[in-house]
């Protein structure tokens, strides 16, 4: 009998371990300097553990008609925990995951392989640096879920970030961001601000108690040229074992009120997490 146990390895940007479930046979637990990153199901790809990832599970799910395959690049590559989902939701969809933490995609390709034959291309590259050699229209899908420890790093919250994502996403496309904030939200709303300089729709999901100022917390953010189902979204998120809210329109622009773009020279980190924000038990 093969009883999985812990694995911790040393990456590139820190002590990276993988714990076992004991709730979930082939179920995995990847955190990085203590700070939980992702939860994969090798068994069930489909569940989505974590609050925030199932938020983005449910954009993805409107990101396209229902199991068409979409073109998705990954920015932060985890577990690989949202590309698996999108393997067995939207079967043949071409993806590239990008994680400056080489040692971390051999660790979990190592330990929590892909299925043979998926079509996911792993990269080792900075996210903004692989982003302007990728080709114009492109994508379908840009999911932005990059940590530098517990915090976004500064390069990646900028105009010019948008700028490269909104060149690289087809017309109709979407990205995606899991973006940590509290409040009075100033992080959140100027990202929101700076995302409003390349599209013209907006959402934001999260917690209610995250909204009402209780707690730090993430914000899933969707940014496109055309306008999601808010419906549908709503009645997902709402529905959801952790429900939230979903904002937009004329409630998002208040939310965002007069906050102001984030060009390079004046872009800091997202803001760092108060102690135990997102630790373990």
């Amino acid at each position: 009998m093969n009883e999985a146990v812990p694995v911790t390895r040393v990456t590139d940007h820190g002590t990276a371990k993988l714990m076992p479930d004991v709730d979930r046979e082939r179920a995995w637990l990847l955190t990085v300097d203590g700070a939980p990153q992702s939860y994969v199901d090798l068994d069930d790809p489909a569940h989505l553990e974590f609050e925030y990832a199932r938020r983005l599970g449910h954009l993805l799910d409107v990101a396209g008609e229902p199991g068409r395959a979409l073109d998705v690049v990954h920015l932060g590559g985890g577990a690989l925990t949202l590309p698996r989902y999108v393997a067995v939701t939207r079967p043949g969809s071409r993806q590239d995951v990008v994680d400056a933490d080489g040692a971390l995609l051999r660790l979990v390709a190592e330990h929590l392989p892909l299925p043979e034959g998926v079509p996911i291309a792993l990269h080792a590259a900075d996210a903004r640096v692989w982003l302007r050699g990728a080709p114009d229209d492109s994508a379908d899908v840009v999911v932005g879920d990059v940590f530098g420890g517990s915090r976004v790093p500064a390069h990646l919250t900028t105009v010019g970030h948008v700028r490269e994502v909104a060149r690289v996403l087809r017309d109709d496309g979407v990205y995606l961001a899991n973006l940590p904030d509290a409040a009075p939200f100033d992080f959140l709303r100027s990202q929101l601000a700076t995302l409003a300089t390349r599209f013209g729709e907006l959402v934001l999901i999260a917690e209610p108690g995250m909204l009402r100022g209780r707690r730090f917390g993430n914000a899933v953010l969707a940014a496109s040229h055309r306008p999601l189902d808010i419906a549908v979204l709503s009645r997902l998120t709402a529905a959801d074992a952790f429900p939230a809210r979903v904002e937009h329109g004329a409630a998002l622009g208040a939310f965002i009120g007069g906050a102001r773009p984030v060009r390079d020279g004046d872009a800091v980190p997202s803001p760092e997490p108060p102690d135990g924000a997102f630790g373990i038990g």
